[in-house]
């Protein structure tokens, strides 16, 4: 059977929305609540390689502290959009669904069926 890792925020309704679409499959679901444990650089670069975007790609734009710590800037380079993420999970679109080494961000929560195809 299918291990897959899910990085969760419980207070997020598509989060949940796709925790429940992978548990109503019958998948053995490891739920990783990123914003209290939050990935380190490697794993979310590792992410970023799996889901084929850039870390500006991955940022929650409409949060405040993307916009106090001026990320928006086009000089900041990729490892320092890394870092803002892993110092400020809060910036990271949600949920991440990984399985078989693919990864997905769930939104709309349906796109996780994509992961089975």
């Amino acid at each position: 059977m299918t291990t897959v890792r899910i990085y969760h925020n419980p207070r997020c309704s598509k989060s949940r929305q796709a925790l429940a679409l992978l548990e109503e499959r019958g998948l053995e679901v490891e739920v990783i609540a990123y914003m209290e444990t939050p990935p380190d650089n490697a794993t979310l670069s590792e992410l970023l390689k799996q889901l084929d975007l850039s870390a500006r790609d991955l940022m929650r734009r409409n949060e405040d502290i993307y916009k106090e710590l001026n990320l928006d800037n086009p000089e900041l380079s990729e490892a320092q959009l890394v870092q803002a993420m892993v110092d400020y999970p809060k910036l990271i679109e949600r949920p991440i669904v990984v399985a078989d080494g693919k990864a997905i961000v769930a939104r709309p929560p349906e796109r996780v069926e994509e992961l089975f195809q």
